[in-house]
């Protein structure tokens, strides 16, 4: 049913959670993986604060600094699949909208499913913090499969 599962991750450890199972349940089903990495634009970051001139950082310098991020990341889940037998591949792309270029992948890719992972939150901390999965959810035409990750 499930040929190609893209999975997302920001190369947190509970990315790294998710993305374990992610493998192990493409395996499970005898499908290929597409790991993907979502990067947010220099100019997302720069706000109404002055924060890049206050760091004196230039896009360049952010674009050179994520795509080294992305690159780390997505070789830790490839390596990941390696090791669990289950054929992968790795994109890294850029989206204001986190979700949005999730989806955007999913599609690009030919994936069945997105599998990802959520904190569960709810309430005020999920107001607060956000949910890129439950955006995920909203946006998705394709099935989503949300992994709860356990926090230590």
């Amino acid at each position: 049913m499930f040929k190609k599962v893209l999975i997302p991750t920001d190369g947190s450890a509970l990315a790294a959670q998710s993305s374990n199972a992610g493998i192990l349940f493409a395996k499970s089903i005898g499908a290929e993986v597409v790991a993907l990495h979502v990067g947010q634009p220099f100019a997302a970051t720069i706000g109404f604060d002055g924060m890049a001139a206050a760091y004196a950082i230039t896009d360049e310098d952010y674009e050179k600094a994520t795509a080294d991020q992305a690159k780390k990341y997505l070789q830790a889940a490839l390596d990941r699949a390696e090791t669990a037998g289950v054929q992968a591949t790795a994109d890294s792309v850029t989206n204001f909208n986190v979700a949005d270029g999730i989806v955007e992948a999913a599609t690009s890719h030919n994936c069945d499913i997105i599998f990802m992972g959520s904190h569960g939150r709810s309430g005020l901390s999920r107001l607060l913090l956000g949910s890129v999965t439950a955006k995920v959810l909203s946006l998705s035409h394709i099935a989503v499969l949300v992994y709860r990750v356990k926090e230590d």
